[in-house]
């Protein structure tokens, strides 16, 4: 299964994300950001690839609403809920995450 992880910028939750799950059997994770300076920009290409989109913030989903509305149709897009405020690989970050995703997917699947 294809995730897709999604914040501002792509500099601490997302690529938090995709490193956590990314190590995952069956699973290949992947992250970007909304903002246009971010790391790695959210692109078609990604929504496209992505079976499951994790948003952190309601503020993300409405941006990719706006941007990809007819792409997103078919997707699951799921908002996460996780403020900006902790840093990359933060062990609290690292156990939200888990907490939240685990919820929506299986890692023994």
């Amino acid at each position: 299964m294809k995730l897709l992880f999604i914040c501002s910028r792509n500099r601490l939750r997302s690529p938090t994300a995709e490193a956590v799950f990314s190590v995952l059997d069956g699973f290949e994770a992947l992250s970007a950001g909304t903002s246009s300076d971010a790391d790695n920009p959210i692109s078609s290409d990604l929504i496209a690839w992505a079976d499951m989109i994790f948003v952190m913030e309601t503020i993300h989903h409405q941006k990719l609403n706006r941007r990809f509305s007819s792409m997103l149709k078919q997707k699951r897009v799921v908002v996460l809920g996780i403020p900006d405020h902790y840093d990359y690989m933060d062990a609290e970050l690292v156990r939200v995450l888990k907490s939240k995703v685990f919820r929506y997917i299986d890692p023994e699947q």
